[in-house]
């Protein structure tokens, strides 16, 4: 009779990401703990050096990725019958997931919630900043050498902030806000009552959104029908010394129009931690609007704030390894609507 007791084989598990970031992502303590309940296939690969070997993948059983995630299609899962798991220690999965990695049923999960973390503290400073119109009286002291008497600001008393879009970062910001003295509103066209609810938001249309809030931050996923969906009227329907945030995707954004309203409006700023190129062109007009804060997005995990994205693959191979259900597993459902 098989002796009951004897201890389970670990999984076997292979890291692919690319090297620059991988000790950023996995610092040593992390990796060592997670040898503590896998076997490594071997060392870790990048994307170009896995798709000179995919074979290696034929024993694996978990697959643990980050930035330069390879593509899970039928080319490179006919080479991983075994794989019953991918971890990823990043944002989001779009780029990597295909229609035949969903069909196989197997589980992803995305370390969004931690990348939401530094972006979400990110957009409060701003938000802050933005009530206080810190950045368009600080314009107005440098063109006129002078300080104001008493500036009409809004301040977080009873002002509005609008989110567009209730994601992980969008509740995240919401949860940062209840803590003042603010109303905030949201407009997100597949959140539900009870999301909004529980978010202590109160959701309305992206017109009213744009027409009422002090403070505008940019919060959804880019889709075809998000694409360019901030543009002129939006823009111009913002009040006197309106802040617009986008820490999203630079794409929402129709920069053209964007411009244009920029420049007759410069009441109004705009802090663009995401472009669309990115970086803009040499010649694009957001590097000389005065009225335009332009950061490389550094509202992302850098440094040491993406050992949470690390510690969060982490604890959800524990789970796995306890036969408990996955906290941050991808719902296939809900995968195209998310950023």
């Amino acid at each position: 009779m098989p002796d009951t007791n004897e201890p389970a084989t670990a999984p076997t598990a292979l890291l692919v990401m690319e090297e620059e970031r991988r000790a950023d992502v996995y610092p040593p303590a992390v990796l060592a703990e997670i040898g503590r309940l896998v076997q490594w296939q071997g060392p870790p690969l990048t994307r170009q050096e896995l798709d000179a070997d995919p074979d290696v993948l034929r024993t694996v059983d978990l697959l643990l990725t980050g930035w330069g995630a390879p593509v899970l299609d039928d080319a490179l899962l006919s080479h991983a019958p075994r794989l019953r798991a991918v971890l990823v220690a990043a944002g989001s999965v779009r780029h990597l997931t295909t229609p035949a990695f969903w069909e196989r049923g197997i589980p992803i999960v995305s370390a969004a919630a931690a990348n939401a973390v530094p972006v979400a503290e990110f957009t409060l400073a701003h938000v802050l900043l933005g009530l206080k119109q810190a950045h368009h009286i600080a314009r107005e002291v440098t063109r006129s050498r002078r300080f104001p008497t008493d500036p009409d600001v809004p301040g977080a008393y009873r002002s509005r902030v609008g989110l567009v879009g209730l994601g992980h970062i969008g509740r995240l910001v919401a949860a940062h806000l209840a803590r003042f003295d603010v109303e905030v509103l949201a407009a997100d066209p597949v959140a539900s009552a009870d999301t909004a609810r529980r978010a202590g938001v109160r959701l309305v249309s992206i017109e009213e959104l744009f027409a009422t809030c002090h403070v505008v931050s940019l919060h959804a996923p880019l889709l075809p029908e998000t694409r360019g969906s901030i543009g002129a009227r939006l823009l111009n329907s913002m009040g006197p010394g309106t802040t617009l945030i986008n820490t999203a995707r630079g794409a929402l954004i129709d920069e053209t129009a964007a411009t244009q309203v920029l420049r007759a409006r410069p009441d109004l700023t705009a802090v663009l931690d995401v472009t669309h190129p990115e970086p803009p062109a040499h010649d694009s007009p957001l590097f000389t609007l005065p009225n335009v804060v332009l950061t490389p997005h550094l509202a992302g995990a850098l440094g040491a704030e993406r050992h949470r994205l690390g510690q969060l693959v982490l604890d959800e191979l524990r789970r796995l390894a306890q036969n408990q259900p996955l906290q941050h597993a991808i719902d296939p459902a809900r995968a195209a609507s998310l950023a």
